[in-house]
């Protein structure tokens, strides 16, 4: 399959191009991009992973109509036969990897749902007995299942680190209003994911989430639940007390973490096994959770 590692939309403004998507401003809507690229450790990798575009944006549009009932979205349509004229032209490259949104207004911290202790919430743990200063019960070990869902919000980096912060630290940055309703949204969406995805064989570790503002209501927006923004552990071999192996991106992030890196540009190549085992993680994350093939 032919990869898109980046766009160039003649006679459309690019709003903005991310990590992985391409953004174009189409006046009061938004065209959003799902490229093939891989980010790893802050980094674009140089390496594209197939099908992986098409993974996030379909994924993500399924997850939109699941969700609905909990909140409204940004989501308008995926069907290219529905975007505006002016982008008839690039019907072929757009279809499957693209969706017409509303323009918001982003709410501007990082809303993060962990229901498993791993990752940076197990290293904090390991530490100091807490998950972003949430102190948690003695004994857990790595993987396993938390008390209950927490929510920990983080900055939103343009570049590097999204950083941890506190409930108060987030309420000045979106205000108290809003701060509570994205946070008890975001616990209620991953509630019904996950329950939803146990059904499937598929453990909702964790995800994150972003929320934007648009006629004054806070709407779900950006991606929701991707293999990119959550951590998808396969159910029938889950047994917590070490690392999982994944439906999602971590399976990189493992590789890169075993060649010594230094996690400084310029990103190493990915060879060709990693890049089709990857695929497959992704196609089967999309697979299992939607009951549907690309």
């Amino acid at each position: 399959m032919e990869c898109i590692l980046t766009t160039n939309l003649d006679g459309l403004k690019l709003f903005k191009r991310g990590k992985v998507r391409d953004v174009y401003d189409l006046g009061d809507k938004l065209l959003i991009v799902s490229t093939d690229r891989i980010s790893c450790f802050d980094l674009v990798l140089p390496t594209p992973i197939p099908y992986k575009g098409k993974v996030l944006n379909q994924i993500s549009k399924f997850w939109f109509d699941f969700t609905k009932g909990i909140i409204a979205n940004h989501l308008l349509t995926t069907d290219v036969n529905n975007y505006p004229s002016s982008l008839k032209k690039y019907g072929k490259s757009l279809d499957g990897r693209s969706m017409l949104v509303k323009k918001t207004r982003p709410l501007a911290i990082e809303c993060i749902v962990r229901g498993y202790l791993s990752g940076s919430a197990w290293k904090e743990y390991q530490q100091r007995g807490s998950v972003c200063g949430l102190k948690l019960p003695p004994g857990l070990r790595e993987s396993q299942e938390l008390p209950e869902a927490v929510f920990t919000p983080s900055t939103k980096a343009e570049e590097g680190h999204d950083i941890n912060i506190s409930d108060a630290e987030a309420i000045k940055i979106a205000g108290r209003k809003r701060y509570k309703e994205a946070k008890s949204k975001a616990l209620s969406i991953y509630k019904k994911a996950q329950q939803y995805a146990l059904n499937r064989g598929v453990i909702i570790a964790d995800t994150k989430f972003e929320f934007g503002l648009y006629r004054n209501e806070l709407i779900l927006i950006d991606e929701v639940l991707t293999p990119d923004s959550s951590r998808f552990w396969p159910k029938d071999s889950y047994a917590p007390g070490a690392g999982q192996s994944s439906f999602d991106k971590q399976f990189v992030r493992d590789y890169l973490e075993s060649l010594g890196w230094d996690k400084k540009p310029p990103a190493p190549l990915l060879p060709d096994e990693i890049v089709r085992k990857t695929t497959e993680k992704y196609l089967e994350a999309y697979t299992r959770l939607t009951g549907c093939a690309l």
